[in-house]
């Protein structure tokens, strides 16, 4: 059950985020803003330059990643822990993106585990291989993005969304690395429920779409709609 709505203060000033346009971890983040309606501004981090390993960046987070965020006086790194962060400051219902019951919680954390983890190191991993043309044999890679996408495939058979009847940060977190997986040579075509799933996430009041990188199987796409 939601808590009642509630009128949380908006941030002072604009939530400053250190972005890259092409980070699928980037962009949940950047969908939940502006889901949630919140003024921020995007910093872009130039991998390329490697201002990722400056040491005033690596001052905001150690570990040379984006995103990170400053609101105000706080500073917090990591795209699932934003995410709650967001939720919970700012949301009018944070029980809408985050379960408060035990089981509902746990359910939307899986998933937060799920991007963190099984997504990262599949779908994600793919895509940087092509988009950045590195040089490793990819069959591994791609097979574990479909291991991930046929059990997504069977929940989405029976729920909605990944955690249950209505979107929640599970959505948010695991949306743009499938929605690119072609990027990565990963065809979402045997996955009906999950491309269904693509369509309601997108469909969310104030949804903004991931950059699209026209390579792997997305450049064929991109030509036959040219």
């Amino acid at each position: 059950m939601s808590n009642p709505t509630r009128n949380n203060p908006p941030p002072a000033q604009p939530i400053k985020l250190y972005s890259n346009v092409i980070s699928g971890h980037v962009h949940r983040v950047r969908l939940f803003l502006s889901i949630l309606g919140l003024p921020f501004d995007c910093c872009e981090i130039d991998f390329m330059q490697r201002a990722h390993r400056t040491p005033e960046f690596l001052a905001l987070n150690a570990f040379g990643q984006v995103p990170v965020i400053e609101d105000g006086d706080v500073v917090l790194a990591d795209s699932n822990a934003i995410l709650v962060y967001l939720n919970e400051r700012y949301a009018p219902d944070p029980a809408r993106w985050m379960p408060r019951d035990a089981l509902g919680a746990a359910h939307v954390q899986r998933w937060l585990s799920v991007a963190a983890g099984p997504l990262a190191n599949g779908p994600a991993a793919a895509r940087v291989l092509v988009v950045f043309n590195r040089p490793a044999d990819p069959t591994e890679t791609v097979a574990r993005s479909h291991a991930l996408l046929q059990v997504m495939e069977a929940q989405l058979g029976t729920e909605v969304f990944l955690a249950g009847a209505t979107a929640t940060l599970a959505d948010l977190a695991n949306y743009a690395y499938v929605a690119c997986a072609p990027e990565g040579n990963v065809s979402l075509e045997p996955y009906p429920q999950l491309r269904a799933w693509l369509e309601r996430v997108e469909a969310l009041p104030g949804f903004v779409p991931m950059l699209r990188t026209p390579v792997g199987l997305a450049a064929s796409s991109a030509a036959s709609l040219a």
